[in-house]
């Protein structure tokens, strides 16, 4: 099944909105110096650009 490659609207939407929530989570965990709470929020930030960069390269994995 390639439904990333024939959606390619969706998987752009989905991409650009995971890397913009990704990075305001990023940005306010770092503002929350010497709280373990802005790690936790910094690390779900890395988690949701590393989910985008999968939704990325899906569609040119081979099979």
């Amino acid at each position: 099944m390639e439904f990333w490659k024939e959606h390619p609207v969706l998987r752009i939407v989905l991409i650009a909105v995971l890397f913009v929530l990704a990075m305001v989570l990023v940005v306010n965990g770092w503002q929350m110096t010497g709280q373990l709470a802005g790690l936790g929020i910094m690390v779900l930030g890395v988690a949701l650009l590393l989910a985008a960069l999968y939704i990325y390269n899906r569609p040119f994995q081979s099979r």
